[in-house]
């Protein structure tokens, strides 16, 4: 088995970030080796001071796996010497509080920067710039970027998830810099940027109805089947042939796969197979499908 690398094996995290972009940030920065330390403030009844603690113990439980917490009321003087002890031996600070609740704690980057040299600083806010005090949410950032399509929440936290990766990155970059400068850097993360990121496909029109894998073509879509349905991806033009041979529909060109007869028949097909069926058939004719109940 090959040892799995662990490129920040050394690297001293902390972060001060709640809810769910910093501690998923976190959890990627764990899995690549750093050592990771999440501050949090005094919850109810001893309980965590993360809202993801109350809402969600197990996603909770599963995100700090390998992270040591500790509580701290920054706040208080206490916690303040608390906190400032902890920066001393850390590399890369994680936060996720709008800009102007770091400078009244003060956690500016100006601050930090000047009090420890060495240290990085890695902020998930909202959105960039001016925009950053402003109210948001997972939801509206993806409404902004066009991603929301219809009265249904999407099925996941994609700007969450999004900019965790963001931030991970962002603390990557940070740890090469500061191994070849000597000190540390600043590096914003916006959440709004993460949605516009993931929904470059859509705006170039590929996830759009009329794009090639928004619907238009008939080898990638979600059809109905006997008991349930199946979501096929034969896109490419072999994949599209082995799907057409099987559903017996003849194949004179790319115009074939987009043609309202072709979308029929193979709805046709899809719907008159069982999900074992269509699982078989997939595995024989190397189609890219996977069914669903």
């Amino acid at each position: 088995m090959t040892r799995a690398l662990k490129p920040l094996r050394g690297v001293r995290v902390l972060s001060l970030a709640l809810n769910l972009p910093g501690p998923a940030a976190l959890m990627r920065l764990r899995a690549l080796g750093a050592t990771c330390t999440k501050a949090e403030p005094p919850g109810r009844d001893g309980g965590s001071g993360d809202p993801m603690g109350q809402y969600n113990p197990a996603a909770y439980a599963q995100l700090h796996e390998g992270v040591k917490r500790i509580t701290v009321d920054l706040k208080t003087e206490a916690g303040q010497a608390a906190l400032r002890r902890e920066l001393a031996r850390t590399d890369v600070l994680l936060t996720s509080f709008r800009p102007s609740a770091l400078t009244k704690l003060g956690l500016s980057w100006k601050a930090l920067h000047k009090a420890y040299p060495t240290l990085s600083m890695v902020a998930i806010v909202g959105a960039p710039g001016e925009r950053a005090e402003e109210p948001g949410h997972d939801l509206t950032y993806l409404a902004d970027a066009g991603l929301v399509t219809g009265l249904d929440l999407p099925a996941t936290l994609f700007a969450d998830m999004g900019g965790a990766l963001l931030a991970t990155n962002a603390a990557l970059q940070a740890v090469l810099l500061a191994r070849s400068s000597g000190r540390g850097s600043f590096h914003e993360v916006a959440l709004s940027d993460a949605a516009a990121w993931l929904a470059l496909p859509r705006h170039w029109g590929l996830t759009q109805p009329k794009g090639a894998v928004g619907g238009a073509h008939a080898g990638y879509r979600v059809y109905p089947c006997k008991d349930g349905r199946v979501a096929v991806a034969a896109l490419e033009p072999h994949f599209a042939a082995a799907l057409c041979e099987a559903a017996g529909v003849p194949v004179s060109g790319m115009a074939t796969l987009f043609a309202p007869a072709t979308h029929e028949a193979i709805a046709a097909f899809f719907a008159g197979r069982t999900r074992r069926q269509l699982d078989r058939l997939g595995a024989e004719r190397d189609i890219p499908l996977h069914t669903l109940a």
